[in-house]
């Protein structure tokens, strides 16, 4: 029995990038075939199964047509799917020109419910890390973050020094992810997050729920909720 090549993550997701601004910027044009995966192997110093997963992911984005035989090219008229970046709050926070801050509300190791095992799709009872953090930009309340990190997919989150290093920013850093699930909504605030964003129960806030998976699995699931009056433009 042959091991089939382990394919790198982070790698991976550094071809993605590349592939992509190729495309963006017409390097490779539409229809374009592009190089084969041994080639690709060979530029970027990868296994051929990086490149593989690389090349399915932007595949599935719709950017690029793959057909036994005949090659991997890039898609002709693409349609237009939505690629999710996930910004560091501090920088957002600190761009704005205000002074950053967090604080850890609360930090467990414990069993995931059902509702977040199942969002994760994991075993209900799967140990995780949860924690409640509030941002601050000027010391006012920015966003709160309410979070499940999965150790299996982030190894190590049961060391690291939350009070030092926000999570979002030691997860952004240290675990790119390959795919992800967010959604948005719009609720009133509750009686939690009305005292830790410093608002009044019942105004209406920007909820965003969002999950992240790695080759291990679920890197980790969060709900954002924003000040009141928070806008999120997209880009185009």
């Amino acid at each position: 029995m042959t091991d089939r090549p382990a394919t790198n993550p982070s790698k991976a997701h550094a071809i993605v990038t590349e592939v992509r601004r190729r495309i963006v910027e017409r390097e490779w044009r539409q229809g374009d075939r592009i190089p084969d995966e041994v080639e690709l192997a060979v530029e970027f110093g990868v296994a051929r199964a990086t490149v593989n997963k690389a090349l399915q992911l932007l595949a599935e984005e719709g950017l690029l047509d793959r057909k036994r035989r005949a090659g991997t090219h890039v898609t002709v008229n693409p349609a237009r799917k939505a690629t999710l970046t996930i910004p560091i709050v501090r920088e957002q926070i600190e761009g704005a020109g205000m002074a950053y801050s967090h604080r850890i509300i609360a930090q467990k190791h414990g069993p995931a419910p059902a509702d977040i095992a199942s969002r994760m799709a994991e075993a209900e009872g799967t140990m995780m890390i949860h924690l409640r953090t509030v941002h601050y930009g000027d010391d006012k309340p920015f966003q709160v973050e309410d979070r499940w990190i999965n150790p299996k997919a982030a190894p190590g989150a049961e060391h690291v020094d939350f009070q030092r290093i926000n999570p979002n920013e030691w997860l952004v850093r240290n675990f790119p992810w390959l795919r992800g699930d967010i959604a948005f909504s719009a609720e009133n605030a509750d009686a939690r997050d009305a005292r830790l964003l410093e608002t009044r129960q019942g105004t209406a806030l920007l909820i965003l729920q969002r999950t992240t998976w790695n080759d291990q699995g679920a890197i980790t699931s969060v709900r954002l909720a924003f000040h009141p009056g928070y806008s999120m433009v997209a880009s185009p």
